[in-house]
């Protein structure tokens, strides 16, 4: 694997093999994160619709800012009406395939595969809503979602939309527990999402590293990198994706969904459009 073909030094390159993630702080533009928003404002939409149609509103507050939309909307409402839209989106809108082939992620993650990029069907849009519970993600390892795949690593690179900051849930990370098995885990119940998680006792000696983070930011991890976030106590929605990368020829996880072809620098006539995505 020639490491030159990607974006990233040999010191950051260094750092995410020894530690196990890695920051690049706002690697992302405003206006490449208008893509994605545009798509997550249409889901909300279609759900202050649906809130407004059952009685359970009644104002759609069209008006309301990105950031406080979702949260004003479930304001009054059960965490069973949030839980009803799930702890996590992965609908098949354009703005989240134009976030997953950006040129600056996938050379980020080249530097680290190679230039064959598989995009994992596992992506998702988390928004973390203010005094739900489900906004809070348990100690866990990604693999454990897909434990007897031989994708490893598959790494996951995870962009908030909105600054990421101790006050609204950011990501917290074990370094270097990348290097260990993947740990025996149990399902959670605080949430009603049935997270993956682990015991305090199975976190180890290795410190917390907190990892407050601007919008546009980019944070890459291992899949079995041990981490999690807290709750949001603030009054805004903290919108996050976490994306997931692998070479080519790994395992692409059918049973999750479908995946697509991000970078072939062997094939590129190959990689997956648009239009073959919200096809398949």
């Amino acid at each position: 694997m020639d490491s030159a073909l990607g974006s990233l030094t040999p010191e950051q390159t260094n750092f995410y093999q020894e530690e196990g993630y890695l920051v690049l702080p706002e690697l992302l533009t405003e206006a490449e994160l208008e893509p994605p928003k545009r798509a997550m404002n249409d889901k909300v939409s279609q759900i202050a619709e649906e809130l407004y149609g059952a009685g359970l509103i009644r104002d759609k507050l069209e008006a309301s800012p990105f950031r406080y939309r979702l949260a004003e909307l479930f304001q009054g409402l059960d965490e069973e009406h949030f839980l009803k839209y799930g702890r996590s989106w992965r609908d098949r809108l354009p703005g989240y395939f134009e976030l997953m082939n950006n040129a600056k992620i996938l050379n980020a993650v080249e530097s680290l595969i190679g230039g064959e990029i598989f995009a994992n069907p596992v992506y998702n849009v988390r928004p973390k809503v203010p005094k739900v519970a489900a906004g809070a993600v348990p100690w866990h390892q990604d693999k454990s979602y897909w434990p007897d795949a031989n994708a490893n690593p598959v790494i996951t690179v995870w962009i908030p939309l909105v600054d990421s900051t101790h006050e609204n849930g950011c990501l917290h990370l074990k370094p270097r527990t990348h290097k260990q098995k993947l740990l025996a885990w149990h399902r959670e119940a605080l949430t009603g999402t049935g997270y993956t998680a682990l015991t305090e006792s199975q976190l180890g000696p290795t410190p917390t590293v907190a990892l407050p983070v601007k919008a546009g930011s980019a944070i890459l991890f291992n899949d079995r990198c041990i981490h999690m976030s807290t709750p949001n106590r603030s009054n805004e929605v903290r919108w996050s994706v976490d994306l997931r990368y692998q070479p080519t020829d790994q395992d692409p996880m059918p049973q999750h969904g479908t995946g697509f072809l991000a970078r072939s620098r062997l094939h590129p006539e190959r990689q997956t459009t648009l239009e073959e995505w919200l096809r398949d």
